[in-house]
């Protein structure tokens, strides 16, 4: 385990372009025998402040390129998301996930969507209470993924398949 542990601390992580231990220690041994003491007239003494500022200047680095890396993270992962905001009042439609509503979702051929439901509070702009019937027996919050707005030219017939009743093209 402490040659994988090595190992794991010696790999120049691609956020930070630095190994761990590189920036707890601020020097890169090439194999463990480097972690080894050095007897004491061959060590090398730096001051308390010198060192102190290298440290902070290293991890000032690190954070720098830390938070650079996220925000590329985060314009990536954002670029086709859409924002979604509603107000208490609003109508939506609730997406019948597999893992949540397994009652509703036995068969493929059921409808994926339910409602058009109210929405009660939001809670933030990721998180809505729904005002969801007694019968489907789960908690009523919602993450905006799963809810889509309603419009009054949504219908039933709009959101049923020719098998359900509705009409065909």
């Amino acid at each position: 385990m402490p040659h994988v542990e090595f190992a794991y601390t010696m790999a120049v992580h691609s956020t930070t372009n630095m190994c761990p231990f590189e920036i707890v220690y601020e020097f890169k041994p090439i194999a463990p025998i480097d972690l080894l003491p050095l007897p004491l007239h061959e060590r090398t003494n730096m001051e308390a402040s010198k060192r102190a500022a290298y440290i902070k200047k290293v991890h000032e680095k690190t954070k720098e390129a830390i938070e650079l890396k996220a925000g590329r993270k985060a314009a990536s992962m954002n670029k086709h998301r859409r924002k979604v905001l509603f107000e208490p009042g609003d109508l939506v439609w609730i997406h019948l996930r597999k893992d949540r509503f397994p009652l509703q979702r036995k068969s493929k051929l059921l409808p994926r969507g339910d409602g058009p439901f109210r929405v009660l509070e939001k809670i933030n702009d990721n998180a809505y209470k729904i005002d969801l019937p007694a019968s489907y027996c789960l908690s009523n919050t919602f993450n905006v993924a799963d809810l889509s707005p309603f419009t009054s030219e949504d219908t039933l017939e709009s959101r049923m398949t020719p098998f359900q009743g509705g009409r065909m093209i």
